[in-house]
C-alpha cells in the first residue's frame, strides 16, 4: 500500500501569452486539492512567465504532473518541473520580508551598459533580484523622441555589505552614465508616503524670482555678485537675503504680477501635481524665495501649503523690507516637521525635494530626500537625485506607473 507523504514542486511554465493558460493550469491543480505556497506571473512581449510552487500528496503528484503536461502540450506552452525539499522551503519562508529595497532607474532612455552596472554592483554587495518591473510605457523604436522616459524597478532582497558604499557607487554609476537612480529601503512606510515638500526657485520653476526681480529693478549684477558670495560661504542665507532685498527698494509691484503670469514652469509639473492630489497627498511649498510667486502656483497647481518670504510693500511699491521670519535652510526642515505634525503624518513618509544648499536640511530630514537638478554639494550630500527628466520624475521614485498616471 503506497504511503502518504508530502511533495513540494516547483512549476514554471513559459511560451507565447495567450487568454486562458493560467486558468486551465490552475483548474487541474484545484481537482486534485493542490496546495499553492507562491505563485508569480510576468509577460514580456507576448512572453509568458509563470512560476508556480505546489503542495501536494505524493499519491497524486504523478497524476498532476501527467494533466499538466497534457494541457501545456495542448496550449503550446513549455512546462517544468522541480522538487523542492521541506528545508529548501523553511528556509525561503525564513528569509521573507527581510532586508527587501527597491532600486529605481530613470532616464530619457535606459541601455543595457546602465543596467548592468547597477546589477554588478547590486550582486557585488552580496544580494539577489526578486523582481524587475517596467514603470514607464513601452519604448518607440524611434530615440529622438522629445521628452521621453524610461524607468525600470528592481526588487532586490538581502544585506548590502556596505550600504554607504553601495549607495556612493550608485551616485557615481549616475553620474557617469547620465541617468537617475533610487535605493530605498522598501518598508510600510516607502509605501505609504503621504507629504510632498518643494522648494520653489529652480525646483517647480525653471527661475530664481529675485533675479527676475532684480533685473527688472536695475540692480541684477549687484544681486548676481552677492548670490555668488554667498555660494562662496562668505556671507550666510539670511545675510544675502536682507542685502538682495534691499536693493529691490522702489520696484512697483505690478512687475511681480507680471513676473507670476510669466514663471517658466519646471516640466513635468503639471503632470505630477494631478497625480499627487489624485493619489491623495499634501502638498507644499517650502522657499527661501517670495510668497507672492508660491501663492500663484499654489493657486495654479492646487498646493495644500506655501510658507516663504514676504516683501512688504506700501503704496504700491516694494520697501525693500520683508516680514516675519526668513525661511531659510533651518526653517524648512522646521515648516516640514511642523506641517507633518499637523497632518499627523510620520516624519518617514515625507518627501522633501530641493535644489540647493538651502534645501539640504529638509532633505536629510525627510523620509525621502530628492534632490532636483541640483548644484554639486547638494547632490553629493543627497541619497537620491533627479539630474535627467522633469519634475514627474518624482512620481517614479515614489513607485507610480505610466498605467496609473495616464489614467484619466
Amino acid at each position: 500500500m503506497e504511503t502518504s507523504q508530502l511533495e513540494l514542486i516547483l512549476i514554471n511554465i513559459s511560451g507565447q501569452d495567450h487568454p486562458g493558460v493560467t486558468s486551465a493550469l490552475s483548474e487541474i491543480l484545484a481537482r486534485y486539492d493542490a496546495g499553492i505556497l507562491d505563485i508569480g506571473q510576468a509577460d514580456i512581449h507576448h512572453t509568458l512567465s509563470l512560476g508556480l510552487l505546489i503542495k501536494t500528496d505524493s499519491k497524486v503528484s504523478g497524476n498532476i504532473m501527467k494533466e499538466l503536461l497534457f494541457k501545456a502540450s495542448e496550449l503550446n506552452v513549455n512546462i517544468r518541473f522541480t522538487p523542492v525539499s521541506i528545508k529548501e522551503y523553511e528556509d525561503w519562508v525564513g528569509r521573507q520580508g527581510k532586508n527587501r529595497w527597491i532600486i529605481t532607474l530613470l532616464g530619457r532612455r535606459l541601455t543595457a551598459r546602465q543596467i548592468a552596472n547597477v546589477t554588478a554592483e547590486i550582486s557585488a554587495q552580496g544580494m539577489n533580484i526578486d523582481a524587475i518591473q517596467r514603470l514607464t510605457g513601452r519604448m518607440p523604436l524611434t530615440e529622438e523622441i522629445p521628452l521621453s522616459k524610461s524607468c525600470v524597478e528592481f526588487s532586490v532582497r538581502g544585506t548590502p555589505d556596505d550600504a554607504h558604499a553601495m549607495q556612493a557607487r550608485f551616485m557615481q554609476l549616475a553620474q557617469e552614465d547620465e541617468f537617475d537612480i533610487s535605493m530605498q529601503e522598501d518598508t510600510l512606510y516607502r509605501r505609504c508616503r503621504r507629504l510632498i515638500c518643494f522648494d520653489m526657485d529652480s525646483t517647480l520653476i525653471e527661475t530664481e524670482v529675485i533675479d527676475e526681480l532684480a533685473m527688472r529693478a536695475g540692480v541684477g549684477d549687484k544681486v548676481k555678485d552677492i548670490t555668488e558670495r554667498a555660494m562662496r560661504g562668505e556671507i550666510d542665507f539670511c545675510e544675502s537675503f536682507r542685502e538682495r532685498v534691499a536693493l529691490l527698494e522702489g520696484l512697483d509691484v505690478s512687475v511681480m504680477e507680471d513676473i507670476a503670469r510669466n514663471l517658466p514652469i519646471t516640466e513635468g509639473v503639471d503632470r505630477m501635481m494631478h497625480v499627487l492630489k489624485r493619489a491623495g497627498y499634501k502638498t507644499a511649498i517650502l522657499s527661501g524665495g517670495f510668497t507672492y510667486f508660491g501663492n500663484y502656483l499654489k493657486q495654479k497647481f492646487g498646493f495644500d501649503y506655501v510658507y516663504a518670504n514676504e516683501l512688504e510693500i506700501v503704496d504700491g511699491k516694494l520697501t525693500g523690507r520683508y516680514k516675519g521670519e526668513i525661511v531659510d535652510g533651518r526653517r524648512k526642515a522646521e515648516l516640514l516637521r511642523l506641517i507633518a505634525q499637523v497632518e499627523n503624518v510620520n516624519i518617514a513618509q515625507t518627501i522633501a525635494v530641493g535644489d540647493g544648499a538651502n534645501d539640504l536640511p529638509m532633505l536629510s530630514t525627510a523620509g525621502l530626500g530628492i534632490a532636483f537638478h541640483a548644484k554639486p554639494k547638494v547632490k553629493a550630500n543627497a541619497e537620491q537625485s533627479i539630474s535627467t527628466i522633469g519634475l514627474d520624475g518624482v512620481l517614479y521614485f515614489l513607485g507610480f506607473k505610466d498605467s496609473f498616471i495616464t489614467e484619466s
